[in-house]
């Protein structure tokens, strides 16, 4: 039941460009301990180059493949300040914007670059869980999979839910390789 679960609201921050299996195991752990998920979409103005192909809508599809309705998912725009207090200050104002509440709940990979994200939010509690890395992956090497054509090592990290966005992904990773200056500005 949802009322015995710790946590009322947990959050995610990723650019998830592509979501994996790694992504999928935060997520669902998160779902298991919070009422509600909030995943928010960093990079979300971005898309087209080669760090971030995969535009928001792309994005936020491939997790709704994957949790339905289970989560909310709302984009998170850059602000170019670095993975720093301010950028915690601004996912925090995003989060309560969205919910009406702050969270009580993080949920990460273990990211040196995040443990400050909260240090300047006075009187504010937020549990941080950071999910060991267990599925030797990351979203980079997801692209290259795509880039390579390499399709059986692409899917043995994607859930089945999206493998048939297999054509639409590597389509845009390969248009996007040479690319620096994000198309989506």
């Amino acid at each position: 039941m949802d009322s015995e679960k710790p946590f009322s609201l947990g959050i995610l921050v990723g650019r998830f460009q592509v979501v994996h299996a790694g992504h999928e195991q935060m997520i669902r752990t998160a779902l298991s301990l919070c009422r509600r998920v909030g995943i928010f979409v960093g990079s979300s103005q971005e898309s087209g180059t080669s760090t971030n192909p995969f535009p928001y809508e792309i994005r936020r599809q491939l997790l709704r493949n994957l949790f339905g309705d289970a989560v909310e998912i709302y984009p998170l725009p850059d602000i170019g300040v670095g993975n720093t207090a301010a950028w915690g200050d601004y996912v925090l104002q995003n989060v309560r914007t969205r919910f009406g509440c702050l969270p009580d709940l993080l949920v990460s990979g273990k990211e040196s670059r995040r443990l400050d994200w909260f240090d300047s939010v006075q009187g504010v509690r937020i549990a941080e869980l950071y999910i060991p890395k267990t599925i030797a992956i990351s979203a980079s090497q997801m692209r290259i999979f795509l880039i390579e054509d390499d399709r059986a090592r692409w899917e043995r990290y994607v859930s089945p839910e999206n493998h048939a966005m297999y054509p639409i992904l590597r389509e845009m990773a390969l248009a996007s390789q040479a690319h620096s200056e994000t198309e989506s500005i």
